[in-house]
């Protein structure tokens, strides 16, 4: 008030042991927003880290409770999906949290992050049927509302692609039978190539292995894995 009578900025701010700079801050937050701004304010950061908004949370909560087996990078796959261009898709890590939050990481998913697959010796294939590479790419919704599992091998020496299976999911069986129609009719390659994701390896199996890689190794074939993060 005494601002608005005339009165000095120096003088006031003298009187009350700020500087000018804080006291223009205090008067232009009363002539834009009025008294009741003037109270303190709570130093607490506007957003604490991890904290999104209640609409994309559920969201992450309701594809995990439909898809239990998926983690935090399939969930935010399918937020891209869906929300790229019209929200701010959170971090995987972001993710993550939001699942161990609501209790929804199970003890053993979280033991074996610190026991992350690392790969193994990659081979140079020099003629056909030495390297296979597998791998699935990505999932696809159908007209009808379903999804597609593209399941991918291909020969490295000659860059052939050897199938192209479109498959209702990721589960072993399936892939298994598919490798099996594909052993008939190509032959047993010397090894397969693919990443450390399910059904070709297992976070829970002895050395990763999953029970289609134990099928390949039955067969002799051997098996080959990419870094995390190097495909």
């Amino acid at each position: 008030a005494r601002l608005l009578d005339g009165e000095g900025m120096s003088d006031v701010c003298r009187e009350f042991g700020i500087s000018r700079k804080t006291g223009y801050k205090i008067f232009n937050r009363y002539k834009d927003e009025g008294l009741e701004t003037l109270t303190d304010r709570s130093r607490r950061p506007v957003r604490y880290a991890n904290q999104l908004p209640v609409q994309i949370e559920r969201m992450i909560i309701e594809s995990k409770r439909e898809k239990p087996h998926w983690g935090a990078r399939k969930i935010r796959e399918l937020l891209v999906r869906k929300l790229a261009g019209d929200v701010r898709i959170p971090a995987k890590s972001t993710v993550h949290a939001v699942l161990d939050r609501h209790g929804l990481v199970s003890q053993a998913r979280k033991r074996n992050r610190a026991n992350k697959a690392v790969g193994t010796q990659l081979s140079q294939a020099t003629r056909p049927n030495d390297l296979w590479c597998a791998d699935f790419k990505g999932e696809f919704k159908l007209g009808n509302g379903r999804y597609c599992y593209p399941l991918t091998v291909t020969d490295q020496a000659s860059r052939y692609l050897l199938a192209c299976e479109a498959l209702e999911s990721t589960k072993e069986v399936p892939v298994i039978e598919a490798f099996v129609r594909l052993f008939k009719e190509r032959g047993l390659p010397e090894a397969i190539r693919s990443d450390n994701g399910l059904p070709f390896a297992s976070p829970n199996g002895l050395y990763n292995l999953s029970r289609l890689s134990v099928f390949w190794l039955r067969l002799g074939i051997a098996i080959e894995r990419i870094r995390p993060g190097n495909p």
